[in-house]
């Protein structure tokens, strides 16, 4: 995968594959209200929620009564997004937008949120400057991030070997779970009103449905195996792996359900006045 325009077209065209929503409301869904509650989000509020995918935060945000703008590089999942906030009884702005590069005026908004989301892209410095300069001095950052200790590096571990290397200068994703990396990079920009730990747990009928679930449904999973579809062998190498950890990674009972937990930061800022 080459630097730029063409790093950020593979990167639209990948979580544009499979059905986003659907894994979302199968996995990270639960973890929307806790974003919201977590930074106080109520009526009167404009708020930004940076990588959006399906509103999984932002149409909590609207039903918290604030006026929001969802903003993601990759529009696929917006009509999913509109289904979804329809059935919930509430409109928000939807925005294809980079978060290296948000299209919004400085101190535009109340709050600014992203939950699993900002933290994939490939410029840390960029997206943390960028989430500071379009919320209003006195408002909230809000961000739930993968640890470097949860599920998250072993789970893409098992697919490095069939993917594209990352842009040069990328740092590790994750890094956005560690409190001294989340504090280096907003700096004095903001003060910290809580950076705690916290688990929320996927779940399956068995590792084997984790699986299948993640194969259909979770774009960058989808790709790396269009990737293979002419090399059945290594599929069936893959396959082995991916059930090797959904196996391993459990904490369900044997023979029952599958469970996974997954450890992630909850940050809230306050920006600096």
């Amino acid at each position: 995968m080459h630097s730029g325009l063409d790093a950020k077209a593979a990167t639209r065209e990948a979580w544009a594959r499979g059905d986003y929503h659907r894994f979302a409301k199968a996995t990270v869904w639960e973890v929307g209200p806790v974003l919201v509650g977590a930074c106080g989000i109520g009526p009167g509020q404009r708020v930004l929620d940076v990588a959006a995918g399906s509103g999984n935060v932002a149409i909590r945000v609207a039903e918290a009564g604030a006026n929001v703008v969802a903003a993601d590089l990759t529009p696929a999942g917006f009509e999913a997004g509109r289904r979804e906030a329809h059935a919930c009884g509430v409109e928000l702005e939807w925005v294809e937008a980079d978060a290296e590069a948000l299209p919004f005026a400085d101190g535009a908004f109340d709050a600014v949120t992203s939950c699993f989301g900002a933290m994939f892209v490939p410029d840390h410095g960029s997206v943390a400057a960028e989430l500071t300069r379009v919320c209003r001095p006195g408002g909230t950052i809000g961000l739930a991030s993968f640890t470097p200790e949860s599920l998250v590096p072993a789970f893409f571990e098992v697919f490095a070997p069939y993917m594209p290397p990352s842009p040069g200068g990328s740092l590790p994703p994750v890094l956005w779970g560690r409190e001294e990396h989340v504090r280096e990079l907003f700096a004095d920009r903001v003060s910290w009103l809580r950076l705690e730990r916290r688990v929320y747990v996927e779940r399956a009928a068995d590792p084997a449905a984790y699986c299948a679930l993640c194969k259909e449904t979770f774009g960058p999973i989808v790709t790396v195996y269009e990737s293979l579809r002419d090399d059945p062998d290594a599929v069936a190498a893959l396959d082995r792996s991916f059930l090797d950890f959904a196996t391993r990674s459990s904490t369900g009972l044997l023979g029952g359900s599958a469970e996974y937990p997954y450890e992630y930061l909850l940050a809230v800022a306050r920006t600096a006045v």
